[in-house]
């Protein structure tokens, strides 16, 4: 029996392996500095879009007169933008989910100018900070906004300076130099696609995953609540993109504003907005309650419109509050989704909301240029109002269908932490458990096999073979 193996002649026992040396703070992952990276570029990304989503608003009075249109014929400006993306943000966030990934989704669709950090921001950022990050996205997005609402007057006159005269011509340069704002966009998309695939490999977050897919028959499986979520967001944003891209000749009609003044009483929702939404994303965090912050938001909202339609106050006033108000409720209103939808579903859930957003901006822009075009001011104000009513009524609904489902979405943020770190503690314990279970059921080696057998024929083993094995179990038995 001298061909019998034991433990001891199995071969040399490996050498330990070295540490790894620790990274540096802004290489590794879990540190602080390296997320605020993430951070920085993360809101960044929607700077170009965002700059030349609202080119048409700041140069209302110059596309209308070069291109010989009324004000509905202006308003399919925004239409057309918005008609593909009905298309392009649902199934960008289903490709998010299921063929391309975070990374390489981002990229593919910051060269169409079509937005993929939301998904990103829930990644990097989950539980209590995920509202402050959401406010500092929106403060820069709006910062590209407000940008745009107070230079593109002076670029374009700068280009007609040089060309000659204004004109299409004009037009056309001035908004190929607005467009240059996206090539930055594609950078910040193509460094945070380094920084994510890095973080994957040191952290191993693959691992993690539960394997689910998402399908695009998930869509009619969403939960209530994420539809009443769609119906404010559609309700509450038809009343302020619309509105603001008619602004400029509103109070240029309406309160004797000179162009100047029209552009910046214009712009103040997005210069209020800039440096609110992280201050109103950090009190959304400390506080969780997002329905009441969404409520809130709301209803400030429809009373700013109600000034604008009914009142001849200083409109200062009501842009104010209406800038407050959407800051609120964009750093409410989006995390929510997070709230109520698997994390494989996110970015579907975040495009499907975006579509529609876009099918009703589309639609709500043709209607109010109509609207204006034949009714006047006061009745497109009105039916403002009614649009954020519709949002109003969707909120107090959604209120109610959370507070009957145990009212997740309407948490404090310290409840909502206590259980994200009871969810963490549940999931670490389970894999414990299954790495228990993975062990005993890995296969015999080809020495236990042998000695298994042997032991069944009452063969006499070496002294050096351990007899603690299990594969010697029977051999008393046997015997």
């Amino acid at each position: 029996m001298a061909d019998y193996e034991g433990e001891a002649s199995s071969g040399p026992t490996p050498a330990p392996r070295r540490a790894d040396k620790p990274l540096p703070a802004i290489c590794d992952p879990n540190h602080l500095l390296h997320r605020v990276v993430v951070l920085v570029f993360m809101c960044f990304l929607g700077f170009g879009s965002y700059f030349c989503f609202d080119n048409p608003a700041s140069l209302q009075t110059q596309v209308i007169k070069d291109l010989d249109q009324n004000t509905a014929g202006f308003m399919q400006l925004y239409a057309w933008y918005s008609w593909p993306n009905v298309v392009l943000c649902f199934f960008g966030g289903f490709l998010l989910d299921r063929v391309f990934g975070i990374r390489l989704g981002t990229i593919i669709f910051s060269l169409f100018v079509c937005v993929g950090q939301n998904t990103y921001a829930v990644n990097w950022f989950k539980g209590k900070e995920l509202n402050l990050v959401f406010g500092l996205q929106l403060s820069m997005a709006r910062l590209g906004s407000t940008v745009n609402m107070n230079i593109m007057g002076w670029v374009y006159s700068k280009v007609a300076d040089l060309v000659g005269s204004p004109g299409h011509f004009t037009l056309g340069i001035s908004l190929m130099i607005a467009g240059v704002t996206c090539l930055f966009s594609l950078f910040c998309a193509l460094v945070l696609g380094f920084l994510d695939k890095r973080a994957e490999r040191i952290l191993h977050k693959e691992e993690g995953k539960t394997g689910e897919v998402i399908k695009l028959t998930d869509v009619k499986d969403f939960p209530f609540p994420l539809w009443l979520i769609f119906i404010i967001c559609v309700g509450y944003y038809v009343a302020i993109f619309p509105f603001i891209g008619l602004g400029q000749v509103f109070f240029i009609e309406k309160f004797n504003f000179s162009p100047a003044e029209a552009r910046a009483v214009n712009s103040i929702v997005y210069i209020i907005s800039a440096p609110a939404s992280p201050v109103l994303g950090f009190l959304v965090d400390k506080t969780g309650r997002n329905v009441i912050w969404v409520l809130i938001a709301v209803v400030t909202t429809l009373a700013a419109h109600m000034m604008l339609a009914f009142t001849f106050w200083n409109p200062w006033i009501a842009m104010s509050v209406l800038g407050a108000s959407y800051s609120l409720l964009a750093c409410a209103l989006w995390p929510m989704v997070a709230f109520v939808v698997p994390e494989h579903q996110l970015g579907t859930a975040y495009g499907f909301m975006q579509s529609i957003q876009n099918l009703g901006l589309a639609l709500i822009s043709m209607v109010a240029g109509t609207i204006l075009d034949t009714r006047g001011y006061l009745l497109l104000e009105v039916f403002f109002c009614t649009c954020v009513c519709i949002a109003l009524m969707a909120v107090v609904s959604l209120y109610f269908v959370d507070y009957l489902r145990g009212g997740d979405l309407n948490r404090s943020a310290s409840s909502r932490a206590s259980l994200l770190k009871e969810a963490e503690e549940s999931k670490r314990r389970q894999s414990q458990v299954t790495e228990v279970d993975s062990a005993k059921l890995t296969p015999m080696s080809a020495f236990g096999l042998r000695n298994r057998y042997l032991s069944r024929l009452g063969a006499q083993l070496p002294h050096h073979c351990s007899t603690h094995l299990s594969s010697l179990a029977h051999r008393s038995v046997l015997k």
